[in-house]
């Protein structure tokens, strides 16, 4: 598995090699090799483009988030060779239970930070500030 942060956050790939990731650099950057297929959890669209150069002859970019920022133009070329751009649609409680059982058996590591549901605006100040590593999950 490959990770790709943010150009010079050394934290984020430290971070990332710490939960298993075999390479882990600038998503501005090249991969180390061609890719099968790449998920994309920021919210940014100009890295739409990045990741469809990064994946080979039908290789598929996942959009994993609710919301992201407008695409750029993308080049054709980019998606010559049968490569496609999907997003997640919904995700119920079913389908987490499903994929938190099953991640530990494909070695899915992960690091949660908690927050009471009432200090949600605490979780996202923290989030945009970088205070914690992995993901804010909010509990009643």
């Amino acid at each position: 598995m490959f990770a790709f942060t943010r150009a010079g956050d050394a934290a984020a790939q430290a971070f990332a090699h710490e939960l298993g990731a075999e390479w882990a650099g600038a998503s501005d950057g090249p991969a180390p090799e061609p890719l099968d297929a790449a998920i994309i959890f920021a919210p940014v669209g100009t890295l739409v483009p990045l990741a469809l150069s990064a994946v080979k002859k039908g290789g598929r970019v996942i959009c994993g988030g609710i919301h992201m920022s407008d695409l750029p133009r993308i080049p054709y070329r980019l998606l010559w060779e049968e490569r496609q751009i999907r997003s997640v649609a919904n995700l119920t409680r079913a389908d987490a239970r499903e994929f938190l059982a099953l991640a530990p058996q494909a070695g899915i590591k992960m690091k949660v930070t908690r927050y009471p549901l009432v200090e949600a605006n605490a979780a996202l100040n923290d989030l945009r500030a970088g205070r914690f590593e992995g993901a804010a999950v909010l509990v009643p």
